[in-house]
């Protein structure tokens, strides 16, 4: 069967589910993966056929696609912020907006050396690291940095590994709860986090391949202590945040007030509110008080 024929067959398939954009580009994404063919190399030779044995494979994806199991589960990759990374059912799938939030912490850092040339490297924490988008990013950028990464799941501590071995940089990864730590040993520059903020009551709004597939620990939290990760890592970074350190948070878009005067009830300073690129409240940053006047 000629590869053009199953592309048009793959993509009405689908279009009872997703918009035919997005199957489009689920084809093309499983085309470069398992033939190495990009879009211009199937313009470019209309004749190419699939055999029989991957059009086996290729239905096999395709009904997986129909009952809305991520691509990148498929794959068993994605790529973020330029990168590549190993995904399963263990790890969320890294999403644009926490792009954003790592490109935030890198502009913050290139201000500081311009600033401050002789600044030494920075230590960097990663709390609730999943697949370790975050901490790998920021250790592939700030080649410098000592990164360290905190995650309660062991399955996804395992997949973090395989990501920094794939990327080729160092980051020292910690099995832990956060919610019952007491004091994180060491002082940090920068302490980061994309913790769980999906409350219950905004499971409608969760699309069906999110709810049935990603991890519901690295998603959710109750109803009635929504901000239970922001306080304690907050608590946290009072005693652990360097002099000059800064702690950012991805945040829960129905929270960004919330957040805020929780901050300030903490006596954080130079508190910062940032909109995501669909104008939602999706990240902030504050600063710790002079050590002098910390708790």
């Amino acid at each position: 069967m000629k590869i053009k024929e199953y592309r048009t067959q793959f993509i009405q398939e689908l279009t009872s589910i997703y918009d035919a954009g997005e199957a489009e580009s689920f084809f093309y994404l499983i085309l470069e993966e398992k033939k190495q063919l990009k879009r211009i190399d199937l313009a470019l030779r209309p004749e190419l056929d699939f055999s029989e044995e991957e059009i086996v494979v290729w239905n096999s994806i395709l009904e997986q696609l129909k009952k809305e199991i991520p691509i990148q589960y498929l794959l068993g990759k994605t790529s973020f912020y330029g990168l590549d990374f190993e995904v399963n059912e263990s790890v969320l799938i890294p999403r644009p907006e926490t792009e954003e939030l790592v490109d935030w912490i890198l502009s913050t850092n290139r201000i500081i050396q311009e600033s401050n040339p002789e600044t030494s490297g920075l230590k960097i924490l990663d709390i609730g690291t999943g697949s370790g988008c975050i901490a790998i990013s920021l250790a592939k950028n700030i080649p410098s940095s000592q990164v360290y990464a905190i995650d309660v799941s062991e399955r996804a501590l395992a997949t973090a590994n395989k990501n920094a071995e794939l990327n080729n940089v160092n980051v020292t990864f910690i099995n832990q709860n956060i919610l019952e730590t007491q004091d994180l040993k060491q002082q940090f520059d920068i302490i980061v986090s994309n913790p769980p903020y999906v409350r219950n009551l905004e499971k409608e709004e969760i699309k069906k391949n999110v709810l049935d597939n990603e991890p519901h620990l690295a998603l959710f939290v109750e109803d009635n202590d929504a901000l239970i990760f922001y306080r304690k890592i907050a608590e946290l970074a009072q005693k652990n945040l360097s002099e000059k350190g800064q702690l950012f948070f991805e945040i829960n878009q129905y929270l960004g007030k919330e957040m805020i005067d929780l901050l300030e009830k903490m006596n954080f300073k130079k508190i910062e509110l940032r909109k995501d690129i669909y104008g939602n409240d999706r990240m902030i940053s504050c600063h710790c008080e002079e050590r002098s006047n910390r708790i």
